[in-house]
């Protein structure tokens, strides 16, 4: 296992990368890269349409600046493995503060991938 500092930057970085597909509209192609995990329990059909539903009330993110990240080894309903939850203080278009959660997980081909996606 790694120490936290170790596995937060490269979750960060893939966060991040990640978001960007959320930013351009792309619901299938931040489906294709989530983790093994989240694509086994959300098809890409139900992930569009919770994608859908979340970014038409808020409008799309006009800033995003990083609050905190937590590395964690367990995690409610989810198999033990290696994650980092994050959050954003984001900034959308029709809700000035909002707070977007991403979990990633370390994937089976050792990748940071994203195994869940909240915003309030």
């Amino acid at each position: 296992m790694q120490n936290n500092e170790v596995a937060e930057q490269p979750a960060i970085t893939a966060a991040e990368k990640w978001l960007a597909l959320i930013d351009n509209d792309d619901s299938n192609e931040s489906w294709n890269r989530a983790a093994s995990f989240f694509k086994s329990v959300v098809s890409s059909e139900q992930w569009k349409t919770s994608f859908e539903a979340a970014q038409v009330p808020l409008g799309k993110a006009v800033s995003r600046k990083l609050k905190s990240q937590k590395y964690a080894e367990e995690l409610p309903g989810a198999p033990d493995g290696e994650y980092v939850v994050i959050e954003y203080e984001t900034s959308f278009e029709k809700k000035k503060n909002g707070t977007e959660t991403i979990t990633l997980m370390k994937d089976t081909d050792g990748e940071w991938r994203a195994a869940g996606y909240f915003v309030k």
